[in-house]
């Protein structure tokens, strides 16, 4: 990795409160300026919650976009958990949650009954517990203390996009546009502002979004439907070039569900790197201070996208 990408994971981790990002905004113009990107630029959108995404290239004109969140997430005391090809696995850990959250309000009201007031007394205050532990559970998942491990979610996928731009050959520069959106982890706002604003190329334009791709040797490479046998899927597949034990499944969004940016994108794939277990690939440690896993042979592998080279054959599994 070059040193600025070093730099990012050893000092940008935490991009969570305004003053963070733009701190880190002004970091990551500066290199891409410095780096031969004078457009580099944020651009400020949203209307619910204003959203400023960092772009190099014209989004309107790229005939490939690359993107990646750069906000991170509170620190909580449990991971997201996701299993791209398994939904059913992912819902009843969805629902395991919210039933760990409604026991914890639970007992915590409970605990109410031991004072010694009147019945309705007990009853307003335990009430009261019991809906203020909920509200305060829901805030903190996103304004809590900020996570200082992020090293999978999403620092790899910055440094990832940072990788691609900087090897990204001068003569292609005006082919392709590079967007780190702002507020995924409050529900894909900065996306989804950003395809309203640019409403053709959310359309039309294939966008590749990098979330989680360090700590896993299985990349997940989700395909719209659509673009099932399209030449730009097989293009895509050629590109991507898994290393020694690494290994990229190419499944549409029929056969996995990942949540990320590329969902507002009719042509957005989306690409993670998970880990294989008895209840298929899964996605873990990230939201909590385990995510410090930085597997530097990943980033290559995302960042070879941006560089021209021989496809590899070995490794890539087509389903």
């Amino acid at each position: 990795m070059q040193t600025v990408s070093r730099e990012v994971l050893a000092r940008w981790q935490v991009r969570k409160t305004k003053k963070q990002k733009r701190a880190f905004e002004a970091f990551l113009l500066r290199a891409l300026r410095e780096a031969g990107y004078a457009d580099a630029r944020a651009e400020e959108c949203g209307a619910l919650l204003k959203s400023r995404n960092l772009i190099v290239g014209n989004p309107d004109t790229a005939k490939v976009i690359f993107t990646a969140h750069y906000d991170t997430c509170a620190v909580l005391p449990v991971p997201n958990y996701i299993t791209p090809t398994n939904l059913l696995v992912w819902i009843f850990y969805q629902l395991l949650l919210v039933l760990g959250m409604f026991l914890c309000a639970t007992v915590l009201a409970a605990l109410i009954w031991l004072l010694p007031l009147s019945e309705a007394a007990l009853f307003g205050a335990s009430t009261l517990m019991f809906v203020a532990v909920l509200c305060f559970m829901c805030v903190w998942m996103i304004a809590g203390k900020a996570n200082k491990h992020t090293a999978n979610d999403n620092t790899s996928g910055v440094v990832a996009l940072l990788e691609a731009a900087l090897a990204m050959p001068e003569e292609r520069r005006k082919e392709v546009a590079f967007v780190w959106f702002d507020n995924e982890e409050s529900g894909l706002f900065g996306s989804s502002a950003f395809a309203a604003k640019h409403r053709e190329a959310a359309r039309n334009t294939l966008l590749v979004n990098f979330d989680c791709v360090s700590d896993g040797d299985t990349f997940l490479v989700v395909l719209p439907h659509r673009m099932k046998e399209e030449p730009l899927a097989d293009i895509l597949r050629a590109s991507f070039m898994p290393r020694g034990a690494k290994q990229a499944l190419f499944p549409t969004t029929r056969k996995a569900f990942y949540p990320s940016d590329q969902l507002h994108f009719k042509r957005g794939v989306g690409v993670a790197a998970l880990k294989r277990g008895k209840l298929g690939l899964y996605l873990d440690r990230i939201h909590t201070c385990e995510d410090t896993m930085f597997d530097e042979q990943n980033i290559d592998c995302c960042a070879v996208q941006g560089k021209t080279g021989k496809p590899a054959e070995q490794g890539i599994v087509y389903i």
